[in-house]
């Protein structure tokens, strides 16, 4: 009898582990730079890339896991749609900001770096040259009222790449996200007080169009 029930046992806290374990793989984490923190120097400060991504973006983090948490321990459905804005914002951010560490890479490496090849092509289609698409993207991010992201995303209906913008933490669903650009204040406002177009004209200088390229051949394999 006791052989049995040490057997029966088993399965119990075999259970119990896994789903100890899947619940802690579910926990979002920061991710870590890819360079270091003065590696985007002139273009993007030391002081505010430790600020955007060791403040900013762990503030996203924390709050999604909390959102997250709430939302699964909720047993109505009144708590669960208020959550709901909660985690679009810090879930948003999240998105984001993943994807913005990558999108950029040190001016010595391949930052600012755009070499022929099919992101370039593309963009030639669709803006007429390069110059071209910075000119249309700046003035575009720059008209955003508030806070928001400036985008070249590519159209999965289309198959081509527009220009469009989000509000707030809003992550991009309506196109593939190919390059992103923050345009909240907390991006450049230590650097470049209030004139958020010098910030738009220098982070060119450190966009990792190789990168984007990779997104956007993976997305046209869709």
């Amino acid at each position: 009898m006791l052989s049995l029930a040490r057997t029966s046992l088993r399965p119990a806290r075999t259970t119990f582990t896994r789903s100890l374990v899947a619940r802690a793989a579910a926990v979002h984490t920061l991710p870590p730079l890819p360079y270091a923190y003065d590696a985007l120097e002139p273009y993007i400060s030391e002081e505010i890339m430790k600020l955007h991504h060791d403040k900013h973006h762990q503030t996203y983090v924390n709050g999604l896991n909390a959102a997250e948490e709430s939302y699964a321990k909720a047993d109505d459905t009144k708590t669960k749609i208020a959550l709901q804005s909660a985690l679009k914002f810090n879930g948003g951010g999240h998105i984001n900001h993943t994807l913005f560490w990558k999108n950029l890479s040190p001016a010595k490496e391949d930052g600012g770096k755009l070499v022929d090849g099919k992101l370039k092509d593309e963009i030639v289609k669709a803006f007429g040259s390069v110059e071209e698409l910075k000119k249309r993207f700046n003035a575009t991010t720059a008209a955003i009222q508030g806070s928001g992201w400036g985008w070249l995303g590519l159209n999965p209906t289309t198959k081509q790449l527009e220009i469009v913008t989000t509000a707030n933490q809003d992550p991009l669903i309506s196109h593939v996200p190919i390059i992103g650009v923050d345009i909240w204040e907390h991006a450049f406002y230590l650097q470049y007080k209030n004139v958020k177009v010098d910030y738009l004209s220098e982070i060119w200088n450190v966009i990792n169009f190789k990168e984007a390229e990779k997104r956007l051949v993976d997305a046209l394999k869709q």
